[in-house]
């Protein structure tokens, strides 16, 4: 069979396999909801700077009055400073999503090569990956991250280095049990009998049966991660931009709640629930679709 012929029929194996992914989770209500959650979610953050720019964050933008309820000209009513709420909302979702994403990905990055690494290789090698991975699982993650960030100086960067470092250790032992599973497997034996490396076993064959795990545990991951900045901002380590979290850690400087201004709290509290809740009920589905145990559970 010629090249072409060959990659033509992998090819429509993926396509069918796709399909069969897509059919089974359009079955699981929660995660369409949190799919469409989610769309709704990244499509505004990215169009954001078509509409509005970080000027609506400057204290000198304000024109409503302190603290001033819903209103048609502010349907969200007003901060400390007359700076409409809805904005800032809209804005700080841009901040709040890059942190949470990118620095899930960096712990998924990190949690999958050391948990395949320590799957892999059952020697020393395997021992000392372990060894690290449970020196950083009993540390406290919050405080760590805090202490990082503290260290390194306050900017996003610096947060999504803080948070991605001090969450991998999960995902390691996670996949590290998978890829133990997968290396019991008898074509692995016949993979190494053939003269196949490192290498050739850890990226043809453990690497994509570890993958659906991955998926899933990154939609949880990225909820995580975006609670964790929300949570540091609130304890005044952030990155000196607009964020969900920044402004209610601003709602607390400022008494909005002494003020009556539940505006000021209620909405991004509510911003980080939903969009939280939206990838827990993603990866919740992903995790029944990808999972044949719980796909014949259900």
């Amino acid at each position: 069979m010629s090249a072409v012929a060959t990659g033509s029929v992998a090819w429509s194996r993926r396509r069918l396999a796709f399909g069969r992914f897509w059919r089974d989770f359009r079955q699981h209500r929660g995660g369409m909801v949190g799919l469409l959650a989610l769309v709704v979610a990244v499509v505004l953050a990215l169009v954001a700077p078509l509409f509005i720019d970080q000027s609506v964050t400057s204290v000198v933008s304000g024109t409503g009055a302190k603290f001033a309820p819903p209103s048609l000209a502010a349907p969200f009513g007003t901060d400390e400073s007359g700076r409409s709420i809805l904005l800032m909302v809209w804005w700080g979702s841009r901040t709040s999503l890059l942190i949470g994403f990118l620095a899930a990905l960096l712990s998924i990055v990190i949690g999958m090569v050391v948990g395949i690494a320590a799957g892999h290789f059952r020697g020393w090698l395997g021992a000392t990956l372990m060894r690290i991975t449970d020196w950083f699982l009993v540390l406290p993650s919050l405080i760590t991250a805090m202490v990082l960030a503290a260290i390194l100086g306050g900017s996003t960067f610096t947060i999504i280095v803080a948070i991605g470092v001090t969450t991998w250790p999960t995902t390691a032992r996670l996949i590290r049990a998978q890829t133990l599973a997968v290396e019991a497997r008898p074509y692995i034996e016949r993979s190494k009998a053939l003269g196949g490396g490192h290498w050739h076993i850890t990226t043809r064959h453990v690497l994509p049966n570890v993958a659906p795990l991955l998926l899933a545990s990154t939609t949880l991951e990225v909820a995580s991660a975006i609670v964790t900045e929300s949570t540091l901002a609130f304890l005044g380590v952030s990155a000196n931009k607009t964020s969900w979290g920044t402004m209610l850690r601003a709602s607390y400087d400022f008494g909005a709640a002494t003020a009556g201004a539940w505006w000021y709290i209620i909405i991004p509290g509510l911003c980080i629930l939903a969009v939280v809740m939206a990838f827990t009920l993603c990866g919740r589905a992903l995790e029944a679709v990808l999972n044949p145990r719980l796909r014949k559970a259900g």
